[in-house]
């Protein structure tokens, strides 16, 4: 059904109040729950999965350093909202259906907190998956300030668990921050954008099974698909919503929550964004963009002036990303093609923010000090049964342990894309810095897995040169990252961030080991 863009207010996800405070921890309780939510006043409610009875989740606002304890809670049903593919790991007939696991996107934590894909755990912890450790995660929040975001991570079902409504906003804070006098307060708003595809009934849609060439006879129904992206545009949960925003500078908070789809934001009035921040929190200096590109899981701190424009003007927020993405069908200009509308209302004070000259000191990484040169290469194969099947140098998830850094050392990793589309890259536990991307013949190497470079590197874009967790690899490109690892020793992973890519089977384990444990060996 048709849907009018524009008419429904932007909900703004409340601040969650810990259950427990004390100069030591603070402690907070989220449960995750089935409940009913309006994404549009024109849709019926829809059945959905989410943290405190609410899409996206509560908000999480923390400062720095201050030690949090988060016990995640599972009280939602047996039997899940949206189709499982048994073929798919843990997910056979004898593994519980519902499973989930927390992982807190951008933090650096110990490995038993970080929401390891095997580590879940269904309704009030009844059965739990080989890694599971404890049910009370800890976030030590010794970073930089930053816009995390938490959400479902359990092996073989993430695409189903986060689509059914299982993501929220973490923030860190610092009084030096709050120091650079950016927008506040309720100037300060998190927009996470996600994709939906809704039946008449208003219930949740998610295809159940795939096309393919010769499908063998035992072929799983339901069946994983190679990528969903939906023909509605949700934005903190409601549908092509709007804000009124006073005749002032605003800050948004953007996360890019959906499973497949990239956008490419531009305001069709013709303003810039000023791009103060990205994954791990501030740029060095503010960048002014007339559009920005975001892939999944990746989050854009920007500021947009709205103090010249007319009372009574209306702005649209548009996309114009292909999908898949950069070599798929355009958006429709109709639906996917709009995002939201920012209604200009009069100021009610004066507006005494700013975007100052400097923001951050970010001390780049110099590529003499990596220990090491690791290659991933993103390959693109079939599965038993003929489906499309993504790989991280030809491994699948429970390939073994290929990737064993050192704590405290640096490490530069050479993202080899060959194929089609852009991979949003993402590894667990660390914060990276983007070194470049270089051209190279994809055609020679993928006849002889040879190298042959065919340009100079390309340096990240100005609003790529802070701290990422997430990178956007292309095709035909080696992108270059460089990265320190540590604190903590264990077992992480890394993996595509489109979320069907994730479950089949482009997610890597590594192992961060200890520096006197590689010595005792070397004995």
């Amino acid at each position: 059904m048709a849907l009018t863009p524009f008419l429904d207010p932007l909900h703004i996800p409340r601040v969650l109040r810990p259950k427990k405070r004390s100069k030591d921890v603070t402690y907070y309780e989220v449960k995750m729950e089935e409940f009913f939510h309006q994404f549009h006043s024109e849709l019926p409610e829809t059945k959905v999965w989410g943290y405190e009875g609410q899409i996206p989740g509560p908000t999480i606002e923390v400062e720095q350093r201050e030690c949090v304890h988060v016990k995640w809670m599972n009280n939602l049903p047996d039997e899940h909202l949206l189709p499982v593919d048994p073929s798919l790991h843990s997910s056979g007939e004898h593994m519980p259906q519902v499973r989930t696991v927390v992982h807190l996107h951008g933090a650096e934590v110990e490995p038993d907190s970080d929401g390891y894909p095997d580590a879940w755990f269904t309704r009030d912890f009844g059965k739990c998956g080989p890694r599971f450790v404890q049910k009370v995660y800890k976030y030590p929040n010794n970073q930089r300030p930053a816009t995390l975001w938490y959400h479902d991570h359990a092996v073989g079902i993430t695409r189903l668990n986060v689509y059914a409504g299982l993501a929220g906003m973490y923030i860190i804070r610092n009084e030096q921050e709050r120091a650079l006098n950016l927008p506040s307060g309720r100037y300060e708003i998190p927009l996470v954008i996600q994709d939906r595809t809704f039946n008449d009934d208003g219930s949740l849609f998610y295809p159940s099974t795939v096309n393919v060439v010769d499908p063998p006879p035992n072929f799983p129904n339901p069946s994983i698909t190679p990528g969903v992206a939906g023909d509605t545009i949700v934005v903190n949960g409601k549908a092509w919503p709007y804000l009124n925003v006073e005749q002032r500078r605003y800050r948004f908070r953007i996360l890019n929550g959906s499973n497949e789809r990239f956008y490419r934001l531009s305001l069709d009035s013709g303003q810039q964004f000023i791009q103060i921040g990205s994954d791990g929190g501030l740029l060095q200096k503010p960048v002014r963009l007339d559009e920005l590109v975001i892939a999944p899981a990746e989050r854009i701190d920007c500021v947009v002036d709205f103090t010249n424009q007319p009372v009574s003007t209306k702005i649209v927020l548009k996309n114009t990303a292909t999908t898949p993405f950069d070599f798929g069908a355009p958006p429709d200009p109709e639906t996917t093609g709009l995002v939201m509308e920012f209604r200009v209302v009069e100021r009610t004070g004066s507006d005494t923010s700013s975007v100052p000259q400097f923001l951050s000191t970010i001390k780049r990484f110099d590529e003499g000090d990596a220990s090491r040169i690791r290659d991933i290469t993103l390959d693109v194969t079939t599965d038993m049964y003929n489906r499309l099947l993504f790989l991280l140098n030809n491994r699948d998830f429970m390939d073994g342990i290929t990737e064993n850094p050192i704590v405290g050392d640096v490490e530069i990793w050479r993202i080899i894309n060959p194929g089609l589309g852009v991979h949003p890259i993402h590894i667990h536990q660390i914060q990276f810095q983007i070194l470049d991307r270089i051209p190279f013949d994809t055609d020679v190497f993928n006849l002889t897995g040879q190298l042959r470079f065919t340009g100079e590197p390309e340096p990240p874009q100005a609003n790529e040169r802070g701290w990422k967790d997430t990178v956007q690899a292309p095709p035909g490109f080696v992108t270059r990252i460089i990265m320190r690892f540590g604190p903590y020793s264990g077992r992480y992973v890394y993996h595509c961030h489109i979320l069907e890519h994730e479950d089949h089977d482009m997610m890597r384990p590594f192992d961060v080991v200890p520096r006197r444990w590689v010595r005792v060996k070397k004995i």
